[in-house]
């Protein structure tokens, strides 16, 4: 009977695999070797000078073996609290996901990943956390065990890693069914942590259920590979950072090779419909945490919540980036207490969107570049060059008294291309100082003013996004479509003749700003993505050669160019 990983396999018999380099010979990554065994961390006990110190005796179970039903070993380091006499504890048990290594193993870490280490003082962490993982010196004095684990094909853990589906559901599966009966365990498990961890728990919540585990707890996640990810609006996106991604991975085998699928499969079809994740079908206790600020997890933390059927489940947004938050003890208080703390804004709210939302519809005028309440007379139009990266056309209102909008923004907008039958859009959402100049948003605290702080997205955030492929225009789902979300199939494509005028629809990613009396708001448009890269190694997108001429807006008369705000 074949496992899992070749039915997927024969599914997909066009797969692509990418050898990895082995932990010891990656340039990059950190290896402390394979060493099963056990070590006692004594109360007081420091990694390295400066970090921070375990304040309870602590066990630490090195390399263990946990078996997986196809005979694949995985390897964890399991941490739990101990008696000063080495006595064993029964404890719940946090199980952190992801392939990115443990315990200070692997590529990416808080030092070398963003300016300032990201807001964290050295003493924060200990460094035996997983990367975007829950602190053992944290939370074993707690009560709780943490039990990091490599996934498939991740450092010395056996067979070939996956990114999520089916396979890593079951992997997942398997582990919390060793762990719970586990001598030292309780029978309750739950999971936690950022990023790819809060997506193995949306991706194990949406498909899987077992009875030792208790609660997730996804901070900052997504559930759709396709359209929040690789290929946002139909369009090829962040293929820089999809590529740093896969070069971050070690192990002895082979890893799937996703971002290369999306050149062989550039619609969405049965391989993408694979790696989606029904949030609907997740039924256990949520805690999840999300952030307008991010430019990977906004849309999927958002919609996770909305759409999960927990009847237990909470939304905490904030306005920090996602790894300073993990690790601010407030918060991990929180998680702790299953949410208490108020939001961001101080302030708690009953659903998401809120319900007293009002929409307010501003027309695009490209006589004037405003946003302005009346549908303008006389037609007009604007245009910038499609391969130009500062080249945008930019359209603005200001507000006389306080105000915020909260929610989903709808830009409609009329456009051609003369030189080509397809086109791709981005529109941004920018806030306005009082002079009419676009500002940014700090995600930490950094030692240096925000001009001097360097132009990347986990530092500094510009504003929501949305995009399109106007060729895609077509696939405009009608059954998950509403007047202000559109949702798109994205399985097909109809050319556009050249020089045609279309309607392009595009929901932007959740917003949430405020504004004092005087500031202002932009829609940028252009033919790239306008947010700053990952991290300083990527560098800017450069434009797609899929764009090229010129892009013309239509407003006014017979053309509703148009953008629909949730106002609070």
């Amino acid at each position: 009977m074949p496992t899992t990983v070749e039915e997927h396999q024969n599914k997909h018999p066009d797969l692509e695999w990418h050898q990895l380099p082995t932990p010891e010979a990656h340039p990059r990554y950190t290896y402390h070797g394979f060493q099963p065994g056990r070590i006692i961390l004594s109360t007081g006990h420091v990694r390295s000078p400066g970090r921070r110190p375990f304040t309870a005796h602590t066990i630490l179970d090195k390399d263990v073996s946990i078996p997986m039903r196809d005979g694949i070993k995985l390897y964890a380091d399991i941490f739990r609290p101990c008696s000063p006499e080495g006595g064993e504890q029964k404890v719940p048990a946090i199980i952190p996901w992801s392939p990115y290594g443990k315990t200070g193993n692997g590529c990416l870490n808080y030092d070398n990943i963003a300016p300032f280490r990201v807001g964290l003082h050295l003493n924060q962490t200990s460094g035996y956390e997983k990367f975007e993982g829950p602190d053992p010196a944290d939370w074993v004095p707690r009560g709780y065990a943490i039990v990091n684990i490599d996934a498939r094909g991740a450092g010395d853990s056996e067979g070939n890693m996956v990114f999520w589906g089916q396979q890593e559901a079951e992997d997942i599966y398997d582990a919390i069914d060793w762990v719970s009966k586990q001598s030292w365990c309780n029978s309750s498990v739950g999971m936690a942590g950022n990023s790819w961890l809060a997506i193995a728990q949306i991706n194990f919540a949406s498909r899987l259920e077992h009875p030792a585990l208790k609660a997730i707890a996804p901070w900052e996640g997504r559930n759709d590979m396709y359209r929040d990810s690789l290929a946002r609006g139909g369009k090829k996106h962040n293929a820089g950072f999809q590529k740093f991604i896969l070069a971050g991975f070690a192990g002895r085998n082979s890893v799937e090779n996703m971002p290369l699928m999306l050149e062989k499969r550039p619609l969405f079809d049965d391989y993408w419909e694979s790696k989606y994740m029904n949030t609907e079908r997740i039924s256990i206790p949520a805690y999840v945490v999300a952030s307008f600020s991010s430019m990977l997890h906004s849309r999927g933390s958002f919609e996770t919540f909305r759409s999960a059927s927990s009847h237990q489940k909470w939304l905490r947004v904030h306005p920090y980036q996602e790894w300073y938050d993990l690790y601010r003890g407030e918060m991990v208080d929180d998680l702790q207490s299953g949410g208490n703390t108020k939001t961001i804004c101080e302030r708690p709210e009953l659903a998401w969107p809120l319900p007293r939302q009002t929409l307010k519809k501003f027309h695009l005028n490209a006589a004037q570049m405003e946003l302005q309440p009346q549908q303008p007379h006389e037609t007009s139009s604007v245009s910038y060059d499609s391969q130009d990266l500062k080249a945008t056309s930019d359209f603005t209102m200001f507000f006389q008294e306080y105000t915020e909008i909260a929610g989903y923004a709808k830009s409609t907008l009329w456009m051609s291309c003369k030189d080509k039958d397809d086109f791709d859009i981005a529109v941004q959402i920018r806030k306005l100082s009082r002079d009419g100049k676009p500002l940014e948003h700090l995600n930490y605290p950094c030692p240096v003013p925000c001009e001097q702080v360097p132009d990347v997205n986990t530092a500094k955030c510009l504003g929501p996004q949305g995009f399109l492929r106007a060729s895609h225009r077509i696939t405009k789902d009608p059954e998950r479509s509403t007047d202000q979300e559109v949702f798109y199939r994205h399985d097909k494509r109809e050319a556009i003749p050249p020089g045609s005028i279309v309607k392009l629809e595009i929901t932007l990613w959740p917003v949430g700003m405020v504004f004092a009396p005087g500031e202002g708001l932009m829609l940028r448009v252009s033919g790239h993505d306008m947010c700053y890269p990952e991290t300083e190694t990527i560098g800017m997108e450069p434009v797609s050669n899929e764009n090229i001429g010129e892009h013309v807006i239509h407003t006014g008369g017979r053309y509703e160019s148009s953008l629909v705000l949730p106002f609070i």
